[in-house]
C-alpha cells in the first residue's frame, strides 16, 4: 500500500464550474495497484497554488506519489509542469518520456505534452493530461514500475516487492 495525492488543475474546476472526471479515473486506476488516494484537491492554473500544495504534500504529509490532472498543454495558463519543476529536487524524466511515448502511438496530439516529473524527498511527482482519456492512456503506462518505484524510494516494500 501506497499513499497518493491527485491534484486537479483547472481555472474552471477551482471555481466549481466543471466536475472533476480525470481525478476520479487517476483514483480508479491506482487502486489496483495499491495506491490509496488520501489527499485530493482542485486548484486553478496557478504556480503559488500548484507548488504550495505539492510542497505541502511531500513535506507535510509525506505522500508517496502525488498526481496532477491538468495544465500541461500549450495554452498560456498551463503552467502545470513550471510549478512541478519548481519544487522537484531531482526530475524523473523517464516517466513522462514513456507516457509521450506511448500515449504517440494512440493519439498523435500526445506530443504536445510538456508534462514533467520528479522527486521531492521520498515523494514522486508527475504531471499527467487534463481529459480521462489522457489520464488513462498516460497512467496505464506508468501503473507497471509505480510500485516498484515506490519501494525503491521510500525503502519500504510493497505489495509489489
Amino acid at each position: 500500500m501506497f499513499t497518493v495525492g491527485v491534484l486537479t488543475v483547472s481555472d474552471k474546476g477551482s471555481r466549481g464550474e466543471r466536475y472533476d472526471e480525470s481525478g476520479r479515473v487517476v483514483a480508479e486506476l491506482v487502486a489496483p495497484i495499491g495506491g490509496e488516494v488520501t489527499e485530493y484537491a482542485v486548484v486553478p492554473d496557478e504556480l503559488e497554488a500548484i507548488a504550495g500544495k505539492l510542497r505541502h504534500w511531500a513535506d507535510d504529509l509525506h505522500l508517496d506519489v502525488i498526481l496532477t490532472t491538468g495544465g500541461t498543454g500549450f495554452a498560456p495558463r498551463d503552467i502545470t509542469p513550471e510549478a512541478t519543476l519548481s519544487v522537484v529536487e531531482r526530475q524523473a524524466p523517464g516517466l513522462t518520456e514513456a507516457m509521450r511515448a506511448t500515449g504517440g502511438q494512440q493519439n498523435a496530439r500526445a506530443m504536445l505534452s510538456r508534462a514533467a516529473a520528479g522527486i521531492r524527498g521520498r515523494t514522486i511527482m508527475v504531471n499527467l493530461p487534463g481529459s480521462p482519456r489522457g489520464v488513462r492512456e498516460s497512467l496505464t503506462v506508468l501503473l507497471p514500475a509505480l510500485p516498484h518505484a515506490v519501494e525503491i524510494l521510500t525503502g519500504r516494500p510493497t505489495d509489489h516487492a
